[in-house]
């Protein structure tokens, strides 16, 4: 086959970030002025599964300072029915992210079993932590981001940490389950604020990423204003999320895919490509294959998500977890996003394929973006049939080609390297 050459793209987006979380998050906390933590307190601080920037070390913050006020501070998991919903299993997820008790200067206390806490509006059950529930306080930590499934005023963020994260296994699997007859957004800020009514819920802190993945602001906010501070911390998430540098796409190659990069593995934020029986959102990218060789190693072969690809790997499949899987998209009532796709022994195979299935269009002139994983769009590769976009998009440097597509002796697409 007469593959497409392809040149090698930087993309610029806002670099704002924060340069020093230790002195950011002790000003925030300070901000609030918690007088109603005393010394001997026990305070529970959230831990999610997500691959969050500096997640350990903003963790490790938080825990000196509610030491430093005589506290006695503990992480405990904050994730739902992630980890093969297993208290050993949710404890190795925060190991891989690096969050221990060396790393972050308290104890992880990790356990599945919830207390029913109260009702929503609707007569939903609403569960939380056991342990945390016996805390003194509880500290929400968590990223504010564009939810997978839904668009709303509140998506991802610390209000779905306390309705989803907190619920433990019991939460997660009944509010997936409720939302499609009463919708997530309600759902979720619903259960949110029975729990920030009933639980000793401190103050939240929420985090903002970058373009490149990296911190941009941190925010502290007492419980009676976290609902109104995720609502704005949001929107700045969404202004400041990284973007395809083209929304025509024939074929899109994502070298790797995984928990740590999107709660379903590839972010549909990005391609566009969303299969959920809550259905779909408006989204200008249209890709009409998607190609995704790899799973990350901090997925723990848990590989929600390959249902939105058209076709993978057999090295991809083999590192799959099917019973973590399974039970990440029975508990999301996303049967489909656990569906493997068409597989091949070799990236050459695999495009071949698919390039081959695109109508009239021959395989030269085909429109393909690859990129590392939905996470990381700043350095990505383009084929030729972009090159009259290229030249009225100035703000896309081009770093080198166009050069073929190349494969090594054992058929496979190299690593592609970040300059």
């Amino acid at each position: 086959m007469n593959f497409p050459n392809l040149y090698r793209l930087r993309q610029r987006f806002d670099a704002t970030r924060v340069t020093d979380p230790q002195q950011t998050v002790d000003a925030e906390l300070q901000r609030l002025t918690l007088t109603d933590v005393k010394p001997g307190d026990r305070v529970a601080i959230t831990a999610g599964s997500r691959g969050i920037d500096q997640i350990a070390a903003i963790l490790g913050h938080v825990v000196r300072f509610f030491k430093d006020k005589g506290a006695a501070p503990f992480i405990f998991p904050a994730m739902g029915s992630h980890g093969g919903a297993t208290a050993q299993g949710q404890r190795a997820i925060l190991a891989h992210l690096g969050i221990t008790q060396a790393a972050v200067g308290a104890p992880i206390l990790s356990s599945m079993q919830a207390l029913e806490l109260g009702h929503t509006e609707d007569r939903l059950p609403v569960f939380i932590d056991k342990t945390a529930a016996g805390a003194d306080h509880i500290v929400v930590v968590n990223r504010i981001k564009a939810h997978t499934k839904f668009k709303a005023r509140i998506e991802s963020g610390l209000m779905k940490m306390m309705a989803i994260g907190m619920g433990k296994q019991a939460g997660a699997e009944l509010y997936h389950k409720a939302a499609l007859n009463h919708t997530f957004p309600k759902i979720i800020c619903a259960a949110g604020r029975v729990v920030l009514k009933k639980a000793p819920v401190l103050c939240g802190i929420g985090i903002v990423e970058n373009g490149y993945g990296a911190t941009a602001a941190i925010k502290a906010v007492r419980a009676a204003g976290i609902e109104a501070q995720e609502e704005e911390l949001l929107a700045l998430s969404k202004r400041l999320a990284p973007k395809l540098p083209f929304n025509d796409i024939d074929l899109l190659i994502v070298d790797e895919m995984g928990k740590n990069i999107s709660g379903v593995g590839i972010d549909p934020n990005v391609t566009g490509r969303n299969r959920d029986l809550l259905g779909g959102f408006a989204h200008p990218v249209k890709v009409k294959r998607i190609f995704v060789r790899d799973l990350t190693v901090e997925s723990n072969g848990n590989a929600n998500g390959i249902g939105l690809a058209d076709v993978t790997t057999d090295r991809l499949v083999a590192k799959i977890d099917f019973a973590a899987t399974y039970k990440n998209a029975i508990a999301g009532i996303s049967l489909e996003k656990a569906a493997i796709p068409m597989q091949f022994a070799t990236d050459r195979e695999a495009i071949g394929v698919v390039l081959d299935t695109l109508g009239l269009t021959p395989a030269r002139h085909s429109k393909i973006v690859r990129i590392k994983n939905t996470a990381r769009l700043d350095i990505v590769e383009v084929s030729e049939a972009y090159a009259r976009e290229l030249q009225q998009r100035p703000a896309l440097e081009i770093c080198d080609g166009p050069h073929p597509l190349r494969f090594d002796a054992n058929g496979n697409l190299p690593v592609m390297i970040p300059q």
